[in-house]
């Protein structure tokens, strides 16, 4: 009996630290949203709740998300030269992974929508939020890097941080391209795979004052209008899916292509359905 629950505690253990990876890599990833990938985990409304509450169920939350957050921070400091390095020469194939593990498990993240039941005015808003993230698609491949001066004083580097914050708890905003609108992706990305102590730490304030105050707001929302707050959510997430593809083309590489999407789907379909991440 004690050795099936330490096989338990270290699978879950193992899946959390596999699913801080991938929103850690996508928090810093050009066009990923690391909130959307939340929700496609089954964490979103656990973390904002978590973070928003943070002396409710603290001891139980923290051994929760401890392997999530580890595997988080895994992911930036590991994969910021890795994502740098394969979106430079491999962003194709890398946008087509992303796909698929995002398409798999779209039928938990409906199902957890529906949790609380489902109401057709729900799609108004859906309709909305899916629009809107495509707009904003469409805005950013016309705009980046308008601003080329990049500053790296304490005060823009709080900002920057609290840009990464908002995009890692808004669901379809990627704040790489929101830094690369500003020209501070590189400079954000270089203090990161580099770890400068200073930048990161003006960077983490920046980030955690976001965290907080958007935790608490979203928080406040799945207790207010669980349905109305999932199903805009969740066009956020389906528009950031439609701002990550890069399109098609009938050739030998598009096929191959499409069978890393079709993996990468299939993959997630299944750890959806049998490792529970839609409950």
């Amino acid at each position: 009996m004690v050795a099936i629950l330490i096989e338990v505690l270290r699978m879950n253990f193992i899946i959390g630290f596999l699913k801080g990876l991938a929103m850690g890599a996508g928090a810093i990833a050009p066009g990923v949203s690391g909130g959307a990938l939340a929700v496609i985990f089954g964490l979103y409304d656990k973390l904002a709740n978590f973070i928003a509450h943070l002396n409710k169920n603290f001891k139980e939350n923290l051994l929760f998300f401890l392997p999530v957050g580890i595997g988080g921070v895994a992911g930036i400091l590991v994969f910021s030269r890795v994502i740098e390095y394969l979106f430079n020469f491999y962003e194709i194939e890398v946008r087509y992974a992303f796909v698929g593990l995002m398409l798999g498990t779209l039928p938990s993240v409906v199902k957890q929508a529906n949790r609380r039941g489902f109401k057709n005015k729900y799609l108004v808003l859906f309709l909305i939020s899916l629009f809107l993230t495509i707009l904003l698609t469409y805005l950013e491949n016309n705009a980046v890097n308008i601003i080329r001066n990049v500053q790296t004083t304490p005060l823009y580097l709080i900002i920057y941080g609290a840009i990464i914050g908002f995009g890692t708890i808004i669901p379809g905003i990627s704040a790489s391209i929101i830094l690369m609108y500003i020209g501070a992706y590189e400079a954000v990305i270089g203090a990161i795979s580099n770890i400068n102590i200073f930048m990161l730490f003006y960077l983490g304030i920046g980030f955690g004052l976001s965290i907080l105050l958007f935790a608490k707001l979203i928080s406040m929302l799945f207790q207010k209008a669980y349905g109305y707050t999932y199903y805009t959510i969740l066009g956020l997430v389906i528009g950031s899916i439609f701002s990550i593809f890069p399109g098609f083309n009938l050739t030998l590489d598009y096929a191959l292509n499409f069978f890393i999407l079709i993996t990468c789907f299939y993959l997630t379909y299944s750890l959806s359905r049998y490792m529970g991440t839609d409950r």
